[in-house]
């Protein structure tokens, strides 16, 4: 009796369950370069409320110093400025000779914090719009003495007690020092 030839194909298939099978690579995903990220569209500006009245200008309110300083355009809309703020006891003093920083200083007094650091921001604000550029200021994060140094004149905006312990118009109106001995 003859035996009939084994088939090798069912021991190919034995063997190829048994090896585990190679996998082909994974495709690489395409690099995509960078976007440059959109800018947020700005915000549409609220529609305004109809105008209000203003109400009718009040005289200022500066206290005389000791010297007060000149009136120039420049400390006409200072002093404009802060009293149309409601800012309290505006005084102005002339330093003309008296500084090398500054030619005049006008001190003022707010009702809070939030209105001393208001005022300051409406004073750069207003100075700006009238053509004198950028004014530095200082202090607005504490909002206890506010500087706005408007160049020739500098503008000082306390709360009341903190103006009162530091008594600036008492230091700088104190006599012209004396020349020589």
């Amino acid at each position: 009796m003859k035996k009939a030839p084994a088939t090798k194909a069912p021991a190919k298939k034995a063997a190829a369950k048994a090896a585990p099978a190679k996998k082909k690579p994974a495709a690489k995903a395409p690099i995509k370069a960078p976007s440059k990220a959109k800018p947020r569209a700005k915000p549409k500006a609220k529609a305004k409320a109809p105008a209000r009245k203003k109400p009718a200008p009040r005289p200022a309110k500066v206290k005389v110093a000791a010297k007060p300083a000149a009136l120039t355009d420049l400390m006409k809309r200072i002093v404009t400025s802060l009293d149309d703020d409601k800012a309290e006891n505006i005084v102005t003093i002339d330093l003309e000779g008296r500084s090398a920083l500054c030619d005049a200083a006008v001190i003022a007094s707010g009702r809070s914090s939030r209105h001393v650091a208001a005022m300051a921001d409406h004073l750069a604000r207003r100075l700006k719009e009238a053509g004198y550029g950028s004014r530095p200021i200082s202090g607005a994060g504490a909002g206890d003495w506010v500087l706005v140094d408007a160049g020739d004149v500098i503008v000082h905006i306390f709360r009341p007690e903190v103006r009162e312990y530091y008594d600036l118009e008492g230091m700088w109106n104190v006599g012209a020092p004396a020349k020589g001995f």
